[in-house]
């Protein structure tokens, strides 16, 4: 019979043997390190967690795995019944691992060890262990927002936390349980709004016709000092087509977007000087159809009080876009309102039936100052990418993160 095929055989085994490492002289399976299944390391780590029957770790201490003389930790991997992986640290030497994020309380735990020996030959370890109850009763709880359903692509998600969160690490695990996914993918990043309430936008708006899901894994994570993560209810939000309505003050004229194409051009009428339109990106917060407006409302020094109609809302403060048809006239060339954007009653009606909450409506050449980000409505698309990133207790003074397709190469699957 030929000997050929074994020949070649031994030629390309060698060379994979090669490429493996110094020290491997042989691709036979008798006494190759490699070769085998990989040998109980029992006897070569050691837990901090309890090994009687019925006993609990203390979710308030890392969870350590530490090596014995004779061999080497090469990785460990914990994660919970909920899907939720530990974070760690592992020394240069191989000698000790060690969790840098908190455990979850009253959670059941597998630990997955990989070991060598001093020949290289593989081992591995697998430990389970359940956390006792947290000490504490202090429990912060998240609410997510806004409801359930469908919004227009600028629309942000909020969280509002039971109690304010103030140290920068809580704020780091807070912020780390939050999680957001979009289909299709989109980067983004949460922001500390204040103490107790978080918002999270992407990079540029959502995609239309998105999946936004959210939810929240902090329930029984220790968070700081006697506070502990509680149950949240998940969210799920979709967008539709991207409707993005541009107010131009100085040309008295709005541009309405769908999906990046004009759809139509509406003569306009904004905030007279001292009532200046505010400029800047606005998110529709509500259609609110026929609304009673007063100038007690705002404080404007010549009384009107007025029914109108199409109210569409953009801030907390009163800012509408709404029908004006005693002012026809103007609208197209001259700014005569007290700082909302009026139109005629044909053009407000189809207006109030194309755009939806969610949707954009961006004032760009008014005199008047530019909308705040916070506490006026949505005003998020006003901080820069950088800026927003500055707000996040991830991502300050970080640079940039990969685009979120190559994110999901470089890093492995996580609750």
């Amino acid at each position: 019979m030929s000997t050929t095929p074994r020949n070649r055989t031994v030629v390309s085994c060698t060379l994979l043997v090669v490429s493996l490492g110094a020290g491997v002289t042989a691709c036979g399976s008798g006494g190759h390190p490699l070769s085998g299944k990989p040998y109980d390391a029992a006897d070569q780590v050691s837990f901090n967690t309890p090994s009687g029957d019925g006993e609990k770790a203390d979710p308030d201490k890392p969870l350590e795995v530490t090596a014995e003389d004779d061999g080497r930790i090469t990785d460990v991997t914990a994660v919970d019944a909920a899907g939720r992986y530990v974070a760690g640290e592992l020394s240069a030497d191989g000698s000790r691992w060690h969790s840098t994020s908190p455990l979850a309380a009253n959670a059941r735990y597998t630990v997955r060890v990989s070991t060598e020996d001093d020949d290289g030959a593989p081992g591995r370890e697998e430990r389970t262990f359940d956390t006792g109850r947290p000490r504490a009763k202090k429990r912060l709880t998240v609410t997510f927002g806004p409801k359930g359903g469908k919004y227009g692509v600028g629309q942000p998600v909020t969280a509002e936390l039971s109690r304010a969160v103030k140290d920068k690490a809580a704020r780091a695990v807070v912020e780390r349980a939050l999680k957001v996914e979009s289909t299709p993918a989109a980067e983004g990043a949460w922001h500390w709004v204040d103490d107790k309430k978080l918002h999270y936008r992407p990079k540029e708006y959502w995609p239309a016709g998105a999946t936004i899901k959210v939810r929240s894994n902090l329930d029984g994570i220790k968070i700081g000092d006697r506070l502990w993560g509680g149950k949240a209810d998940p969210l799920t939000l979709t967008t539709g087509d991207k409707i993005v309505a541009v107010t131009d003050a100085a040309a008295h004229r709005m541009t309405v977007y769908k999906n990046d194409e004009v759809i139509k051009e509406i003569p306009v009428t904004t905030g007279m000087p001292g009532y200046d339109t505010r400029n800047g990106v606005k998110v529709v917060l509500a259609k609110e159809g026929t609304v009673r407006m007063t100038s007690a409302s705002i404080g404007a020094s010549d009384f009107y009080d007025l029914v109108v109609h199409n109210s569409v809302r953009v801030t907390n403060s009163g800012e509408y876009v709404h029908a004006a048809p005693w002012s026809t006239g103007s609208q197209g060339y001259a700014n005569v309102s007290h700082g909302c954007t009026g139109m005629s009653s044909a053009n407000a009606e189809w207006f109030y039936d194309t755009i939806n909450e969610g949707d954009i409506v961006k004032v760009v050449n008014s005199a008047g100052d530019t909308m705040a980000p916070f506490g006026n409505g949505f005003g998020d698309w006003n901080l820069d990418w950088q800026k927003w990133r500055e707000g996040s207790a991830l991502t300050a003074g970080t640079q940039q993160a990969p685009r979120s397709e190559v994110q999901a190469r470089l890093r492995p699957e996580s609750a």
